[in-house]
């Protein structure tokens, strides 16, 4: 089943008009692809004081599944594949933070969005979790989700084949992402260069 969600991959991605973050299809080695879309659902109060509203401009993040599976393939125990996600999703926002520092369009993108049953984490890395209030986009994405969930399973059974994690939102205001994974890191490799000439010094 991974060997034909191969070979229907790249038409996803055309279909869904997503884009590779970093280099060229291939050579990159960030988990995200992205495209700019307008919200539709009800406003959104994120912890910055950010209010999301309809047909607002955000980047929405799809995780790169089809990579995943394939780099996780061979190992069994859930807890280390989940821990190598979240490894993988933190490497990768700095790309995804210079992507939307340097997009043409940045100062309309209002946040970043995905939607994922990978909830765990999110909180660590920054994402704000928000409930998928419509009842038929919640199923409706449920029911996309549900090929990867199958494919992600070490053992299936069926109590874990049903048992399906629901999707939620996961948010980021554009300002919360910048600070996180540019500005701060930024500052604290200028700090280690001042530390370091302090003591070369003395």
């Amino acid at each position: 089943m991974l060997k034909l969600w191969l070979y229907f991959d790249p038409l996803y991605f055309r279909f869904t008009r997503l884009k590779y973050i970093g280099m060229h299809r291939g050579s990159t080695s960030n988990i995200f692809r992205v495209r700019l879309t307008r919200f539709k659902g009800g406003p959104i109060r994120l912890s910055d004081g950010t209010v999301i509203e309809k047909n607002d401009l955000l980047l929405k993040i799809h995780l790169h599944n089809v990579r995943l599976l394939h780099d996780l393939k061979n190992e069994a125990s859930e807890v280390k594949k989940a821990f190598m996600v979240y490894e993988r999703v933190r490497d990768s926002m700095p790309g995804l933070a210079t992507y939307v520092l340097t997009h043409k369009r940045h100062q309309e993108i209002k946040a970043v969005m995905g939607i994922t049953s990978l909830n765990k984490g999110a909180g660590r890395l920054g994402f704000e979790i928000n409930h998928i209030k419509s009842p038929a986009y919640k199923w409706m994405k449920k029911m996309t989700f549900y090929p990867i969930h199958i494919l992600s399973l070490s053992e299936p059974s069926l109590n874990n084949m049903i048992n399906q994690p629901s999707p939620n939102y996961i948010l980021m205001s554009k300002n919360q992402l910048l600070t996180n994974y540019i500005h701060r890191p930024l500052e604290k490799v200028i700090r280690n260069r001042k530390k370091a000439a302090r003591s070369s010094m003395s």
